[in-house]
């Protein structure tokens, strides 16, 4: 984002990337919730005139003078503006309050240069359970099964990586060749947070035949594992593109299904199939909160349809019906 931002703004994200280690992505997004949020407190205090589009505010002035005037139902207003006027889901609120607690919560209790946080009682949006969208095992195997073309090794490893460690995009295309010893991966997640990651037969098996195939002469990112085609380390979109493809080659909706649901497809196989317990699940994948992990834990209907007819009274006849009949 291309905008002068307040010196408090500045700190408080340079504080949030050196000292919490928080992502670049994430420091992107905090910084555009607060310059919207900037934004919009300067024309609900009026210190902005009515005809400056909104992307044009200003919000360098921001001092702590401006702060200590916002208070909660400022907040509350700001959440409203963003669903009634740029059609922000419960999720991108929900986002935006966090941002909003993290900042206050720095200015009252690091810096100390607000006597009151306004957050402190913000509440979140309720966020309607949604269920993940995934491959059914039998579209998993399918999807391996099809892949064929001239970098058929490389996009079967990669695809099978997806489906048995539920890797993030960005941490698979940052594999080097050093992070795997044995059948262990050493993985960096969100936030620069190093995990083990443990590779199953189906997974070793696909890097050892990649290997015997990946360019040795000319390779440009010799210590990564997956190469484009130009040799160097592969990209996030050329991953993404390889997947559309062979998503699309195997039958399966390719608007669907991404390299995301693929994570998706892994974590819930491992829970449906390997009866994996939660907390392992969290590791396995790098979530952060357990929260987050949770929403894997969801049963499907056959899973229901099983423990109905479980129940020892399944099978139960009443007598007088048959006397009746």
């Amino acid at each position: 984002m291309n905008i002068e931002v307040p010196i408090l703004l500045e700190d408080y994200l340079n504080y949030m990337e050196t000292i919490k280690g928080k992502s670049p992505k994430t420091i992107q997004a905090y910084q555009y919730d607060l310059v919207l949020f900037f934004r919009y407190m300067k024309i609900r205090f009026k210190e902005v005139e009515k005809e400056i589009p909104f992307n044009k505010i200003d919000i360098y002035d921001i001092d702590q003078e401006f702060i200590q005037k916002i208070k909660l139902n400022d907040l509350y207003a700001f959440l409203s503006f963003v669903a009634k006027k740029r059609n922000n889901s419960q999720y991108a609120r929900a986002r935006k309050v966090a941002c909003l607690k993290s900042f206050f919560k720095y200015l009252y209790s690091k810096v100390k240069i607000i006597k009151e946080n306004p957050a402190l009682e913000l509440e979140s949006p309720k966020a309607y359970s949604r269920h993940p969208v995934y491959l059914q095992l039998q579209e998993a195997e399918k999807l391996i099964h099809s892949i064929e073309g001239i970098h058929k090794e490389r996009d079967k490893a990669i695809i099978i990586l997806f489906l048995n460690c539920g890797l993030r995009l960005s941490e698979l295309t940052n594999i080097k060749l050093d992070d795997i010893q044995g059948d262990t991966l050493k993985v960096i997640g969100k936030g620069n947070k190093e995990r083990t990651v443990y590779l199953n037969n189906a997974c070793l098996n696909a890097i050892k035949k990649y290997l015997k195939v990946r360019p040795t002469e000319g390779v440009k990112d010799p210590d990564f594992l997956f190469l484009s085609q130009q040799k160097r380390q592969i990209s996030q979109r050329t991953v993404q593109h390889l997947v559309k493809k062979h998503l699309e080659k195997a039958g399966l909706n390719r608007n669907k299904f991404s390299v995301h649901k693929l994570r998706h497809t892994a974590a819930t196989l491992m829970y449906q199939y390997g009866h994996v317990d939660i907390r392992a699940l969290q590791q396995i994948l790098g979530h952060e909160n357990i929260s987050t992990t949770q929403i894997y834990t969801h049963v499907n209907d056959e899973q229901l349809r099983r423990a109905s007819q479980q129940n020892p009274l399944a099978n139960f006849t009443d007598k007088d019906e048959e006397y009746r009949e």
